[in-house]
Formats: structure tokens, C-alpha cells, sequence
């Protein structure tokens, strides 16, 4: 694994607007970063990074069996009571889910160590599936990379063959669903709307805040249509939390995704799996927070958090590192396995699976060992001799 400096194409932005791809800026400041790519070998993508995902993915399941039949792990995790049955049916009846994210602390060297499961409302997947792999092609076309360059990369086609699976059970009318302000989140939804269409599913797009509810408890949109199924880039534990959530166990409504993800989104999976997997090679050390002093080599993370927010870290050196933000409420502690630093730049691998295959990834990186939401999109390719000036 190596970052290697790279000329930017000098159409990119053109590119971007050309295909909605509006918030590759956010404040000012570049998301999406093409100065650099991470070139990784066949081997560190097939056997570091593909097939742990998977096999993590497959534990993460046999979790979630064990979890909605264990009135004291649902507790743990701060599943309200209301809830426990309508998430525990869902996986009975298994109720079809899309796609997740895992985050990985990876530099080529041992095993990728997860850091956490984003398994409810992922985002960065369209920079990761759509716009990283337009970048590939254009620099191929121009000869700036050797022709058998490739991408760990077939995140798309995954996403149009999962809809096209879905589509044979879903409710309809089917809905997407986002923050109406939220252009990053509307972006993301406005992608996943058009691989749907590729598979036959014709969803419109409604704001979160403009779903309605009839007297009986159902969810309309705006012309008082009852939904049958729908995508909501919008977490469950807020929904939980939400002046309608209380009706959702009743309603009828198909939710994508389903309500057992709530279990997977949580943090609260990491010990869990840890205790379930003692040791295993790309697990670190997890345990739910007593609370006091955070010992050195541990990370305190909230149970619902996103994006770096309220993150405690104490080094093994003895330096501690924290981020504000507006999660608060019962944390975890995760073994500290800081990332590595290639010049300055601190990069987390986000692994993506669809369906049930590891099928991507996505690199943001940081300035800081806590990849907050400031972090750059950089793209990647697999190449067994790197061309172009190494950084690391």
C-alpha cells in the first residue's frame, strides 16, 4: 500500500457538476481530493481486505441472531423496550437490507483492524462506487497509468443486482428518503434512486420531514399516499427517538434499512463481537464503558455517534486526543490501534458490502488520527508497481 502524488484532471470539476456531484466541496474546502491515489497490490485487497470483510460480515449476522433473542445484550445496546419485538421480527421474517460499510485502520502491514460497522445509513458511497472509477477510466484514457491498472471496485453493479433482488419483495409504493438540506445526503440518495431504476424500481423522492401519518398509524407522502416500502438515508436510533417512531412497530411500513440494522449501527457490536471472537485477527479489544478515567491505549466511543464526534483517545505514549460533538448517553472502549500516517496523511479504508459481498472500497483521509467529517475522499487503484512520486 503506497500514496502516491498525482496531477489533477483539469475538467474534474466539470465532471462532477456534469454527473451531481455537488459536494465534492463542503465549506470551502476539497472532499473530493485527486492529488493523491492509494495503490494497493492484488494480494493486500483479495486476502487484507475482501475476505475479512466478508467474514467479519458473516459474524456480524450470526450476532444479530443471538442479540434479538437476548433480552439483556438488546438492553446493552439501548434498544428502547418498544422496539425489540418489531427489530427481532424483522430479522425473522428477514427482511431485505441493501448495503453497509465497514472502516478499517489498514497501511499493507498486518491484518486490517475494524474499527466500526456502518451498517445503517453509510454514506460516500457514490464518490466511492461511481466518481473514483470514472477517475480511473479517464486517467487510463490518457495514459497516465499502466493499462492493467485496476479498482477494487464493483460496488454499482452490486447495488443494481441487490435492487433487483429487493424489488421481488418491497412494498410498494416504494420512497427514498433524506434531510431535505442535507446536499451530501440528497446526493447520495439521488445515486442510489438511479441504481434502483437500473433494476426496475421507479422510487420517488420525498424529505424525511414531509411524511406524513394517517389516524391509523400508516406513513404517507405528500399526496396523502400510504408508503409501502422505504429507503431512508436517516438513523433508526433517531427515528426511535422521533415524535412518530412510536408508530413505526405498527405501521406496516417496509423500511430500507430494516429495523434489524439498528443492531449492527450500534457500537455496541464491537464487544459483542469481541466476546463472541476473542482474538480474532481483525477485531480489537472492545468492552462496554464503566465510565472514569480512560486508561492509555483505549478509545471511548459513544454508542450512536458519527463522523469522529465524541471520540476520547489515549494513546499508549500517554498523549490524549478528543472531539466535540452532540452525541452523548452510554459509550464503549475500543483497544487503541491508532492509524499510520503516510506523510501527514492519515487514511481509513471504508469496505463496502452489498448484500452480503464485499464488493468496494472508498479511502478518506485525515490530517489527524480521528478521521472526522473534514476527512478527503481519495481514490484508489490496484497496481503491483506503483508509478509517480511515493509519499510513504
Amino acid at each position: 500500500m503506497r500514496r502516491i502524488v498525482s496531477a489533477e484532471r483539469p475538467d474534474w470539476r466539470a465532471k462532477a457538476a456534469a454527473c451531481g456531484f455537488g459536494f465534492h466541496t463542503i465549506d470551502d474546502a476539497p472532499y473530493w481530493d485527486e492529488t493523491a491515489y492509494y495503490a494497493f497490490s492484488l494480494r493486500e485487497i483479495e486476502d487484507d481486505i475482501e475476505a475479512p470483510t466478508e467474514e467479519l460480515h458473516a459474524m456480524a449476522l450470526d450476532m444479530v441472531e443471538r442479540i434479538v433473542r437476548d433480552e439483556a445484550a438488546l438492553a446493552r445496546l439501548g434498544i428502547p423496550e418498544h422496539y425489540r419485538d418489531w427489530i427481532a421480527r424483522s430479522w425473522e421474517t428477514r427482511s431485505p437490507h441493501l448495503y453497509g460499510r465497514m472502516d478499517f485502520a489498514y497501511d499493507g502491514t498486518g491484518p486490517a483492524k475494524l474499527y466500526e460497522l456502518n451498517y445503517d445509513t453509510p454514506t460516500a458511497l457514490f464518490e466511492a462506487a461511481f466518481f473514483q472509477w470514472q477517475w480511473l477510466e479517464d486517467l487510463l484514457a490518457g495514459d497516465r497509468l499502466p493499462p492493467d491498472t485496476d479498482q477494487f471496485n464493483s460496488i454499482q453493479e452490486a447495488l443494481v443486482e441487490a435492487f433487483g433482488s429487493i424489488a421481488r419483495t418491497i412494498r410498494r409504493p416504494f420512497r427514498f428518503a433524506a434531510v431535505r438540506d442535507s446536499e451530501e445526503d440528497r446526493g447520495t440518495v439521488a445515486y442510489l434512486r438511479d441504481c434502483a431504476l437500473q433494476a426496475g424500481i421507479d422510487g420517488e423522492f420525498i424529505a424525511i420531514e414531509d411524511i406524513g401519518r394517517t389516524v391509523d398509524g400508516r406513513f404517507t407522502d405528500l399526496d396523502d399516499r400510504v408508503i409501502g416500502c422505504l429507503f431512508k438515508l436517516y438513523p433508526l436510533e433517531d427515528l426511535f427517538q422521533d415524535e412518530f417512531g412510536r408508530y413505526l412497530p405498527a405501521s406496516g411500513l417496509q423500511l430500507i434499512e430494516p429495523p434489524w440494522k439498528a443492531l449492527l449501527s450500534n457500537k455496541g457490536i464491537l464487544p459483542l463481537l469481541w466476546d463472541a471472537y476473542p482474538g480474532h485477527p481483525n477485531l480489537l479489544p472492545a468492552a462496554f464503558d464503566a465510565g472514569g478515567e480512560l486508561p492509555r491505549g483505549w478509545v471511548r466511543k459513544p454508542l450512536h455517534s458519527r463522523e469522529g464526534a465524541n471520540i476520547a483517545m489515549h494513546l499508549a505514549d500517554g498523549r490524549e486526543l478528543a472531539t466535540e460533538g452532540p452525541y452523548r448517553g452510554p459509550c464503549i472502549r475500543q483497544a487503541c490501534h491508532p492509524l499510520t500516517a503516510f506523510n501527514g496523511h492519515y487514511p481509513l479504508v471504508g469496505s463496502w458490502v452489498v448484500g452480503d459481498r464485499a464488493c468496494g472500497i472508498g479511502l478518506r483521509e485525515d490530517a489527524t488520527l480521528v478521521t472526522r467529517d473534514s476527512a478527503r475522499f481519495v481514490p484508489h487503484v490496484i497496481l503491483e508497481e506503483p508509478r509517480g512520486i511515493l509519499l510513504a
